[in-house]
């Protein structure tokens, strides 16, 4: 995998290491071809404010947006995924992460913002290879499979003795969509 990570926000304190880690486990784990590429872009306030507005149309600030390259839809077929062997390895997209915002979504759920960030990172993935929560099936199966992605990410991390934050254990830690919603968290 080539992911490539721009920290436009000023926050040092990102782990940017751990935002990679995340990602290329998440795209292992989900079958895409191991030479695609994809980059995560963090930003401030303001500017994810100005993309939420532009690409959305919703005011206001969010936590993560996905940009994707050509449109992939999930599924176990070969139509559409990006490790299919017609279409083999493919740029994938954007995924933006504001952490400013992801600060207070990790505060109210009672964990630090790196496993936010890494949920967040999660989430962004699944939008790239066309996952999508606009239905409650959909919504559910998402959710589903970015629950089990960061538990199992957390015992691949454990299994390699590498540790950018200890994994939580409050049932926020690893929310339904319902959860999320009820907690005024959107995501993009």
């Amino acid at each position: 995998m080539s992911i490539e990570v721009f920290n436009e926000s000023g926050e040092a304190s990102v782990n940017e290491e751990m935002l990679v880690d995340v990602l290329s486990y998440a795209l292992h784990r989900l079958d895409v071809h191991p030479d695609a590429e994809a980059s995560i872009h963090i930003v401030d306030l303001e500017t994810i404010a100005d993309l939420h507005l532009r690409w959305l149309d919703l005011e206001g600030p969010t936590d993560v947006m996905s940009f994707p390259m050509d449109e992939l839809s999930p599924g176990f077929s070969s139509g559409g995924r990006p490790d299919s062997p017609d279409l083999g390895p493919a740029m994938l997209g954007d995924i933006v992460l504001c952490p400013a915002f992801a600060l207070n979504q990790a505060k109210a759920a009672g964990h630090d913002l790196g496993h936010e960030l890494a949920l967040l990172t999660v989430h962004g993935c699944l939008h790239l290879l066309g996952y999508d929560h606009a239905t409650p099936t959909e919504e559910r199966e998402m959710f589903a499979l970015q629950n089990e992605i960061l538990a199992d990410w957390y015992e691949d991390l454990a299994e390699r003795g590498v540790e950018y934050q200890p994994k939580p254990s409050g049932a926020a830690a690893f929310p339904s969509a319902a959860q999320r919603d009820d907690s005024s968290m959107e995501s993009e």
